[in-house]
Order: C-alpha cells, then structure tokens, then sequence
C-alpha cells in the first residue's frame, strides 16, 4: 500500500531559514515582512509537521538543534531548487539596465557563480557591477549611483556599546546573513606561528581590518601589517606566498588557503553581517530579483 505524500509549504521552510540566518524571530519578520508571532507561528507548525524541535529560544538567545540543523540544510536546497525554477520561466518578462556595488572578495566568489547564472535567467538586464571597499560604497553622494548595494556591517550591538555608528554603517534591518570572519593562511606556510604576527590586509576602511587590528589590540597580541592591497586577489597571492595571513568571512575564503582554528594567539574574530540594499524603497522588477539571486545564492554557500 501506498502511504500519502506530504508535503511542507515552501513558506515554512523559507522562514525556518530566514530565522536561522538572521539569528532571530524579529530580524526575520523584517525580512519577510511578517509579525514576529506569525513567524513563530510558521516554525511551530513546521515542526508539528515533522514532529521534532527545531528550534530553542532562551531569553534573547537562538539555538539550533541538531534536527534543526538538518531541515535548516535541506531547506535550503530546497529553496534554492524552487526559485531557480521560478526565475527560469519568469526572467523572461524582467529588463533593464541595473548597477550593482559590491565587495571585491564578494565579487571573486559571487561574479562566477550567482551573476552568471542571473545573466542567464534574465538576459534581457544589462548589468554593470562595481567593486570596492563597503564603507565606499555606501558612503554619501555615491550611494545613490546603485541600483542595488552588496556590503558588509559590523556587529552592531558591539559597535552601539562602543560610540555611535558610523556614518557609513546601516540598519540591521538590511542583514540578509551573518558570516564568521575567521583567520586564513597558506596550508604550505606557518605564517600564523610568527611574532609579532604578520598580516595581509586590505587599506584602512576595511571592516575586516579594523576588526582584526581592534580584536588583537584588545588581547595585546603584537602584530605587524607586511602587506596591503585592495582586492581579494593580492591578498590570496600574498598568503600564498607565504607572506602572512589574513581575516575573511568563512563564505569568501578561497580553496587554496586554509582557515585557522582560534588560538591563544589567534582570538575568535566575531561575526559580520551582510547586507542588501536598494537605490530606493521601490526597486525595480529587476533589482528585486537580483537581490533575490544574491541572497540565495549567499545562503547555499
């Protein structure tokens, strides 16, 4: 005998990963556009649906089980399978001219991937894309020249305890993710073993710089800059070389480098947020659906 199929809405997978990716019921209400109690409601009905717990909430803290954690991984291939479809027999109708901004270490993992295949669904976009530190991005009177703006945030809370956010820095309600930023070396080289530490990083205004300079500073580890280029590329030669090593977010560190456990030496180096945002608070048809391309993309990664 045949058992019945069943099915879980797709709205109810989206949102479990949304929750996950966001670290929180409010953030992700934001994003989706929803209350926080239908949220809520959504992630408990998926897990009546699979009768396991997925979920715990703890104060204002968010953690995952293990049964969490695998529908969080399934959903999101599952999602991703979903809206390629979707935009394969709907890009049709979708034109324009689009700008996009975005980070150079974000652009050397996302141009070939996820903008080659937007290029293919939407054919019709003509699309420019801009490469440059976040900060310049989204800085006053060049702004306004996107469409659409990929760029990193800081730990907002952390920054809030600090002094006022910068001029540069926006809104948690932008994050579409967090990423770990973590520390990345040569598998061929020991560069981390040295002292006072040797660092490759981008010039100052990079958020990753500032947060490696600021979390060693704090724990009173020496450390030297021996070398400072813009892009990814540089930087990965140089760790290649031998030169020193590096902070990246853990979706933007290449195949041939090697992330670093945290160490005495090493401290953990927090989170990063990544954020989308819009020209406007109506975007076109078509700057939508690539920041949709983008924000699936970012989370299959």
């Amino acid at each position: 005998m045949q058992l019945p199929h069943k099915n879980m809405p797709m709205e109810w997978l989206r949102t479990l990963v949304t929750v996950v990716d966001s670290g929180g019921f409010s953030q992700a209400g934001e994003l989706l556009s929803r209350t926080q109690p239908a949220i809520s409601r959504q992630v408990k009905e998926l897990e009546e649906r699979i009768g396991r717990q997925l979920l715990l909430r703890s104060g204002r803290s968010l953690n995952v089980t293990e049964s969490g954690l695998r529908v969080y991984e399934q959903a999101k291939k599952i999602l991703m399978l979903n809206d390629e479809l979707f935009m394969e027999f709907s890009g049709s109708s979708v034109t324009g001219k689009l700008h996009l901004g975005i980070p150079s270490e974000f652009a050397s993992v996302l141009l070939p991937r996820i903008i080659g295949s937007f290029s293919q669904s939407y054919p019709d976009v003509s699309l420019e894309v801009t490469s440059d530190l976040s900060r310049n991005l989204l800085a006053k009177g060049k702004r306004d020249q996107f469409d659409l703006i990929l760029a990193l945030q800081e730990d907002i809370q952390k920054d809030t305890q600090e002094g006022p956010l910068e001029e540069t820095q926006v809104s948690e309600d932008n994050v579409v993710l967090k990423d770990d930023l973590v520390w990345v070396a040569s598998p061929k080289y020991s560069a981390h073993l040295l002292k006072p530490l040797p660092l490759v990083l981008a010039p100052k205004g990079c958020i990753y710089r500032k947060r490696a300079e600021s979390v060693l500073r704090s724990m009173e580890i020496p450390w030297r800059n021996v070398f400072t280029i813009p892009d990814l590329n540089g930087i990965q030669s140089a760790l290649e070389a031998g030169l020193g090593i590096t902070a990246l977010t853990r979706s933007t560190v290449p195949d041939s480098l090697r992330i670093l456990r945290p160490s005495k030496n090493l401290p953990k180096l927090g989170e990063i947020g990544i954020g989308l945002h819009f020209k406007n608070h109506r975007p076109s048809h078509a700057a939508t659906r690539l920041a949709e391309h983008l924000q699936n993309g970012l989370l299959a990664s």
